[in-house]
């Protein structure tokens, strides 16, 4: 586990405070406009850092973007995404887990890893377009 600089709290804060998946980009505008002397490349390399030491999750947006949150849980779960707004719900589905083992018994591999992401809009971005 890499040191908590000044940089890494800061940028671990900022994902701490929201509920949704976020670019690097986000971040680094959230926290220069609070005042924050950190360039773009510092956020790439701490947000990478944080994913390495398993203290944040990291998923590929449909457009292959980096999206990064602290998700309440440190287990294995998976993510119900919207694609508006970015919200995520933390998924520790049972069914999904003896449907991921199945299926790779069925093929003969063994040792799976697996990462799901399950993308939609979420009740309040559905509400707004149907406005």
């Amino acid at each position: 586990m890499e040191r908590m600089t000044k940089q890494r709290q800061a940028v671990f804060d900022n994902l701490s405070e929201h509920r949704d998946f976020r670019s690097a980009q986000k971040v680094f505008e959230d926290l220069t406009s609070r005042g924050h002397k950190i360039g773009l490349a510092t956020v790439y390399r701490n947000l990478q850092a944080l994913a390495e030491d398993h203290q944040i999750d990291v998923l590929r947006s449909s457009e292959g973007e980096a999206l990064y949150r602290k998700c309440d849980t440190h287990s294995h779960h998976h993510h119900l995404v919207c694609r508006n707004c970015g919200r995520a719900e933390d998924l520790g589905v049972e069914e999904l887990e003896k449907w991921v083992s199945t299926v790779a018994q069925t093929h003969g591999y063994t040792q799976i890893e697996h990462s799901i992401e399950l993308f939609g809009l979420c009740a309040d971005c559905t509400r707004k377009a149907n406005n």
